[in-house]
Order: C-alpha cells, then sequence, then structure tokens
C-alpha cells in the first residue's frame, strides 16, 4: 500500500485502517516518514520510503526505512530536482555509514538493462521503474497516449505545474512537480497556472480530454526514459529483458 505522504498527514488515521489488514509493505514518498516509522514497522510491515535528496535519505533512515528509494528527476510523474547519476551514489554512501542494513533503489531515468545496470554500480541493490512497465501491455494506457509516447524522445517531457493544476492538485508542496510528456495544452498554459486555476472552462475541458485519452490535451505522465522505449511488451517480458541485458553487460558479454 502506497501513501502520498503529505496527504497521509491530513488524514492519518487511514494508516492504521491499512495496517489493520497486515500489508506487506507500506510505500511512503513526498513527506516526512518519521511520523509513521514506528508505527509500521510495530506492525510487521516493510517501510519503503522514497527520497529526492539527502536530507530526506536521513530522515528516511531515522524512520527506520527497510528499503529507500531514491528518486532522480528524470523520473516520470511527480518528483524534485536530483539527478539519479549523482543522488544514487551520494544516498548509498550515506547508507553505507549509517544503516548498512537497508536496501536501497534507484528510480528515475531507468527502462533498460543498461540503466539496471549502472544502478548496480552506483550502488543500489535494486531499481523501481514506472515509464517502462507504464509502456506495457498490461497498463491500462489510452491507446492514443500510448502511441504518442512509443514515438517520441526524451527531450519531449518536461516538468512543471500545469497538469497538476488541471486537474485541481493545486496544493502540492512546492518542491515537488510533474514530469509530463510536452504538449499543446501543457506549452500554453507553462506560465500562467495562476490563470489556469482560475478557468473553470478551461480546467473542464481539459478533464474532459483526459477522460478520452486525448494525448493533445491531457500528455501521457512519463519520464525522460520513454526516448529509449519503443515497445509494450508484457511486462513479465519487460522484467526478464532489462535482468538478462544487465547481467550480459556486468559481466562484460551482452552488447546491444
Amino acid at each position: 500500500m502506497g501513501f502520498i505522504t503529505w496527504k497521509l498527514d491530513q488524514t492519518p488515521g487511514l494508516l492504521d485502517r491499512v495496517l489493520e489488514r497486515k500489508p506487506r509493505a507500506v510505500f511512503l514518498s513526498f513527506g516526512d516518514p518519521v511520523p509513521y516509522g514506528a508505527r509500521i514497522r510495530d506492525a510487521g510491515s516493510t517501510l519503503f520510503a522514497q527520497v529526492q535528496t539527502l536530507a530526506d535519505a536521513e530522515r528516511a533512515v531515522e524512520a527506520g526505512a527497510q528499503v529507500i528509494v531514491a528518486q532522480g528527476t528524470e523520473a516520470g510523474g511527480h518528483g524534485a530536482r536530483r539527478a539519479t547519476m549523482t543522488l544514487v551514489p551520494e544516498v548509498a554512501d550515506h547508507l553505507s555509514n549509517r544503516a548498512p542494513e537497508t536496501l536501497l533503489l534507484a528510480a528515475g531515468g531507468i527502462a533498460d538493462g543498461r540503466a539496471l545496470a549502472a544502478a548496480l554500480i552506483l550502488g543500489a541493490d535494486g531499481v523501481l521503474c514506472g515509464t517502462r512497465f507504464w509502456a506495457s501491455r498490461e497498463a491500462l494506457v489510452p491507446e492514443a497516449q500510448m502511441r504518442v509516447a512509443l514515438a517520441a524522445h526524451g527531450d519531449a517531457t518536461v516538468r512543471g505545474k500545469v497538469i497538476d493544476v488541471a486537474r485541481g492538485l493545486m496544493d502540492w508542496p512546492g518542491r515537488f512537480d510533474l514530469r509530463t510528456m510536452r504538449n499543446r495544452f501543457v506549452d500554453d498554459w507553462t506560465g500562467r497556472v495562476e490563470a489556469l486555476a482560475d478557468d473553470d472552462a478551461a480546467r473542464a475541458n481539459w478533464l474532459a480530454a483526459a477522460e478520452a485519452g486525448d494525448p493533445d490535451m491531457a500528455p501521457p505522465i512519463v519520464g525522460e526514459a520513454i526516448g529509449v522505449i519503443r515497445d509494450a511488451p508484457g511486462a513479465a517480458e519487460i522484467l526478464a529483458q532489462m535482468s538478462a541485458e544487465a547481467e550480459g553487460l556486468l559481466q562484460g558479454g551482452w552488447r546491444r
């Protein structure tokens, strides 16, 4: 079970309802996990804490997280400013000194065996992939959005607040914004999010387009790794291919 932590802060009793169901793991991201760490551990669940800075990682250690996910800005969806390539080894060094038993996952820009191998070399124990599995046969993605995304390059994504404002999610903390693909709607409203917040008609049009899966209005929420994704096979096939590529690279025997 996963929570956006700053939203959980508004209804903390919700965690107790989840813990009553004895989840194997609770995933917290975008906020301070310390107020919840002991309750999660005492309930016998594994605490995953996603972090975007070294300071976040320090708080995750204090919360007793058994798994820390270091998320770089390359990731799709909500995130912050640090890059995966530099954040992961910095967090790895911190854990080595402070909490060597804590597992580290890398997230952000990881969509093939090359990136998986790189993450392991940087000090991660594994990876968390979003965009690669967004582009999979099982994903419930509108066909038009999938078609646009699979033809895109990483240059076609952008971070910003436009889509959050369009869908009425205007209370996200300032340091977090959303990476999506660029499209006409995003370009038109970038730099004018206050006006969009006041434009009921524009937001209603966006919601209707999102319901219809129209990528010209509602962009795919994907990360920079979309630039190396050109197909949408099954999730099991993705997992097997990434693992085989990474293993081959680490052994020095795989070539694209």
